[in-house]
């Protein structure tokens, strides 16, 4: 994590030693993250067996962004985020049952079926979507934030969105109001380096998204996004800059999606041999894994036990998912303006 210079490139914080740390905090950073992993893997195979329609958009590679954001936010905190939003529900506390039960299109979920992958709520976790429409959470993540500034309650709201996504007008109209009114928000932005299937140095002309802020006046800082510590790190930074009246915050999350834009895309816009090396280098719960078994905090046998116990989560979470029936068809003209 660094300051924005206008000439120079940034670069990314170093990852935190291990000693510096609660063992029980990063064994729940490690669970939390393989829960993500398993969840989304269990995704794309209901997907495939025809159990999830529509459109599905995994989170595997990005667990760490989402991770170390939550562990830096207090409750009554609000989170609002774009399609690829099942890994930000799991890490809000938002059940497994109810968000897989949501994707297969049964009363059991969060938006009893008739929301689907894109679209979840709950009011209850502070989690305020989901949103099909690109770019479309950042506006509304920025009212989140003035509800908060008019009420004077000790709140920030963090909008996440993409590298594709930060290039829609209606962001730089959030940015420009945000800081006028000097709003509590923080703008995650997840650069995992491909809009749909273009790359970022295609798409962009400044791909240093963490500097877009700059001429509203708005900080912005490039973190490690697949390293939860250098994430945790630079959110507990960022938290307090828009908690203390300082205003709106810009953090570029430098991450990586392993699989295709959606479950239709094929991703030939990129070599399989990217992919690998990003996975065999970088990958967020390999790293986390071997600095914990470095550090002493658990050993080979342990870890297998919470990715068996994980896997049970999941599983069970599609079996209640595929034993719930579909909304009754009187559903169909409820909870829409007419």
């Amino acid at each position: 994590m660094s300051a924005p210079k206008s000439k120079s490139k940034s670069k990314t914080r170093k990852p935190a030693k291990a000693s510096n740390r609660d063992p029980k905090q990063l064994l729940h950073y490690y669970h939390e993250m393989l829960l993500i992993r398993r969840f989304e893997e269990k995704a794309g195979q209901l997907y495939g067996m025809g159990l999830i329609a529509g459109f599905c958009h995994l989170y595997i590679g990005q667990e760490a962004v989402v991770v170390g954001m939550q562990a830096a936010i207090d409750e009554g905190d609000q989170v609002i985020t774009g399609y690829r939003d099942h890994g930000h529900m799991l890490a809000l506390g938002m059940e497994a049952r109810g968000v897989m039960a949501e994707l297969t299109g049964r009363e059991t979920g969060y938006s009893r079926g008739k929301g689907g992958s894109m679209h979840m709520f709950s009011t209850e976790k502070n989690f305020y979507g989901g949103h099909g429409i690109v770019g479309a959470q950042v506006s509304l993540g920025t009212g989140l934030a003035f509800a908060n500034a008019y009420r004077q309650n000790d709140r920030v709201s963090l909008a996440y969105f993409g590298d594709g996504a930060a290039n829609q007008g209606q962001v730089y109209e959030s940015f420009n109001m945000a800081k006028l009114w000097n709003l509590p928000v923080i703008y995650v932005i997840e650069n995992n380096h491909y809009a749909m299937g273009t790359s970022i140095e295609r798409a962009s002309s400044e791909i240093h998204l963490h500097k877009r802020g700059l001429s509203f006046g708005i900080p912005g800082f490039e973190v490690d996004g697949m390293d939860v510590l250098a994430v945790r790190e630079a959110g507990d930074m960022a938290v307090k800059h828009a908690r203390s009246g300082k205003g709106p915050i810009i953090l570029e999350m430098k991450t990586y999606r392993y699989r295709g834009h959606s479950m239709s895309d094929p991703a030939k816009y990129r070599t399989r041999d990217e992919v690998n090396e990003v996975r065999a280098k970088s990958d967020p719960i390999e790293q986390l894994k071997a600095l914990i078994l470095k550090a002493g905090f658990a050993d080979e046998a342990a870890l297998k036990a919470m990715d068996k116990q994980v896997r049970a989560v999941v599983n069970d979470a599609s079996d209640f998912a595929q034993d719930s029936p579909e909304p009754d068809v009187s559903e169909l003209m409820t909870d829409i303006l007419a």
